[in-house]
């Protein structure tokens, strides 16, 4: 038994190894590659569209000891399982693996006899005995169709960045690097940018009258009072409310012709049901943990991959809301001995993936245990976790039913309207934790007056369109089929990372340098750069992950325009500047330029608007708008390290007064 052989599985963590190595125990060696090994190399382009875009791939030099064990250990053992992640990521990896263990680097490598080893695939979507077992038993290929999409989303990429940085070195500023789906996503936020400094901010009055409750005026001599306006926007349309009062003289003419008594002139109630969600896809996971506790996509994904690798979440990068057969019966049974049978719903509850665009056959993210409702160790990991069981077991929950009562009462020219909810049974809402205040109205029927204790009227502005947050971006992205599970947080964390874009307080804003480098590509590349051509390349990769489409033919197509237009724009686009803010002084080194604003790694800073002739440099203090409530010195705005905004003394560290707000 001491010589008998171990199998050999290899996955791309070393906590993912942990986690089955337990599972497998003494009859498999369980080795991570730690991502990627093998990929396109950093000092060059490494792709060759004249010789129908062979890629030229290299081991990381970092990766040297990964990829000696890795042959180490294939020598050893009689049976090899790739089992890194079910996404095309993942079945690159395994196609990369598989390339090492039969191909070798060099002759002392000795790798050929594995060339008649058995080397197989297998995929599970959740870290657990049972499904690694059940993936063992089901082993097959490598799926060279998700490589090919893998292959294709990569070369396309590099082709658009090695093709594009080199010219917002020379029109924009040195140093600048372009993304194919980053630059649509500094675009967006750009675009969104420029439609809230053209916003027209309009005041209104709106009318309403406090019975206990309140009814807001929504019809004058029968016509809608509130009417809605809509503004175009680069990814859709904004609308927003306004009301036929537009001088204050109206409304307070309108409500002095009231009389003191209301009738009811309606009352409509009916039951309705409130069904629940779907368990979670990757988007949707990222923008409830941005809305609800403020993280980044990046973040997120970090401790989603956290749970999916100790085995207690399903796999993380999924654009489905399918539930398994046996998950949907685990959740069913649970809620019946949980909360009684009366809160299950009739039928087991399936949801249709809406997206056309929907990956793999994966499934939501939900909990591996439906019995284990925390998790130890890590306070953000188990709000998360939570966060995940309660949305998927709601989903085999019953509806929560509603009452809804709407009450119309008219004075004079003038109607008014109410609306009071009530729950009358809680349903899947016990489960998912969603609150749902009831808003109640006494009980009115059609004939009856009411006297308002007070009819007023109140001055209201129309709001430009939202800055985009995380969640909204994501949410925009997907909407337009732009991006893909994987490649959400890259997006936001890539764009930030490089200086186009800022994160205000939760808010996304482009800078300077966003804004410039968006008018440079958007103005000579802008059918690349569309929302259109840009979801028709994920949907063309799609048909590539589903062998629908050669992924070299993919490339030809885009390559041959994309090619003419980059040399076309090196001749004749002209240099785009990047603006500063002039804080109206004269540079003290070299007496000739002016201080201006500029934007750097680290944020703001100061600098001569000669440079590089000039190298002077001091940091940036925002001022804040009021004085130091301790010296009296002015107040600036600053950042901490993860950017939230809190304000302290221009004198620090002379003076240490800090606080989260202005005093």
């Amino acid at each position: 038994m001491a010589n008998m052989k171990k199998a050999l599985m290899v996955v791309e963590s070393p906590t993912k190894a942990r986690t089955i190595g337990k599972y497998l125990k003494d009859s498999f060696e369980v080795v991570a590659t730690v991502g990627h090994f093998r990929d396109l190399p950093k000092s060059k382009m490494g792709v060759d569209p004249k010789n129908d875009f062979e890629i030229d791939y290299v081991i990381d030099p970092k990766k040297k000891d990964i990829v000696a064990q890795l042959t180490s250990l294939s020598a050893k053992a009689d049976k090899i399982y790739l089992a890194s992640d079910p996404d095309r990521e993942g079945e690159a990896i395994s196609w990369h693996v598989k390339w090492l263990l039969t191909n070798g680097q060099n002759s002392k490598l000795k790798t050929q006899n594995l060339k008649q080893k058995e080397i197989k695939r297998i995929s599970f979507h959740e870290i657990t005995k049972e499904a690694i077992e059940e993936a063992i038993e089901k082993a097959g290929e490598i799926d060279i169709n998700l490589v090919n999409a893998q292959q294709g989303r990569r070369v396309l990429d590099r082709l658009v960045g090695y093709s594009l940085s080199p010219i917002l070195w020379r029109k924009v500023r040195r140093g600048l690097s372009a993304g194919r789906v980053q630059s649509v996503a500094v675009r967006l936020i750009v675009e969104r940018e420029t439609e809230i400094e053209k916003f027209v901010k309009e005041n209104y009055f709106k009318v309403m009258a406090d019975f206990g409750f309140v009814a807001d005026l929504f019809k004058v001599e029968g016509k809608q009072f509130i009417i809605s306006s809509k503004v175009k926007l680069f990814d859709g349309e904004y609308s927003f409310s306004k009301s036929l009062f537009s001088l204050e003289n109206q409304a307070k003419e309108f409500v002095s012709q009231l009389q003191r008594e209301f009738d009811v002139t309606a009352v409509e109630s009916r039951e309705i049901g409130k069904t629940p969600l779907p368990a979670f896809t990757t988007s949707k996971l990222q923008q409830m943990a941005a809305r609800r506790f403020g993280w980044s996509g990046k973040q997120t994904m970090s401790l989603a991959q956290r749970l999916y690798e100790q085995g207690l979440i399903t796999y993380h990068r999924t654009d489905s809301v399918n539930l398994s057969a046996k998950a949907i019966e685990e959740f069913r049974k649970y809620i019946g001995e949980k909360y009684g049978q009366n809160y299950v719903a009739d039928a087991p509850r399936v949801y249709k993936n809406n997206s056309k665009n929907a990956q793999e056959a994966h499934e939501a993210i939900r909990p591996t245990k439906v019995n284990l409702l925390t998790v130890e160790g890590d306070a953000k990991e188990n709000k998360l976790y939570e966060m995940i069981w309660r949305r998927a077991v709601a989903t085999q929950a019953k509806a929560a039913k509603l009452s809804n009562t709407t009450v119309i009462l008219k004075n004079g020219t003038g109607e008014f309207k109410s609306i009071g909810v009530k729950v009358n049974f809680d349903g899947f809402l016990k489960i998912s934790g969603d609150k749902h205040e009831d808003q109640l109205l006494p009980e009115l029927k059609v004939g009856d007056k009411l006297k308002a204790k007070q009819v007023k009227y109140e001055e209201v502005s129309t709001n430009p369109p939202p800055r985009y947050t995380d969640a909204s971006l994501v949410a925009s992205l997907e909407r337009q089929g732009i991006g893909r599970p994987s490649t959400y947080a890259p997006i936001i964390s890539t764009i930030i990372v490089r200086q186009y874009v800022t994160r205000d307080e939760g808010k996304l804003l482009p800078t300077a340098l966003g804004k410039a480098t968006n008018e440079f590509l958007s103005k000579n590349f802008n059918d690349i750069l569309s929302l259109p051509f840009t979801a028709e390349m994920e949907e063309s990769l799609d048909k590539v992950a589903l062998g629908k489409l050669d992924w070299k033919k993919m490339m030809h197509d885009f390559w041959d325009k994309f090619e003419k237009e980059v040399k076309n724009v090196e001749k004749t686009a002209e240099r785009v500047k990047v603006a500063t803010e002039s804080t109206g002084e004269k540079c003290p080194e070299c007496k000739v330029g002016e201080l201006v604003i500029r934007e750097g790694k680290f944020g703001k800073f100061v600098s001569c608007d000669r440079f590089p002739d000039c190298k002077f440099t001091r940091t940036y203090k925002e001022l804040a708008g009021f004085n130091c409530p301790l010296c009296g010195n002015p107040g600036v705005v600053k950042k901490t390290s993860k950017g939230k905004k809190f304000f302290g003394c221009s004198k620090y560290p002379d003076c240490k007064w800090a606080a989260w707000k202005k005093p």
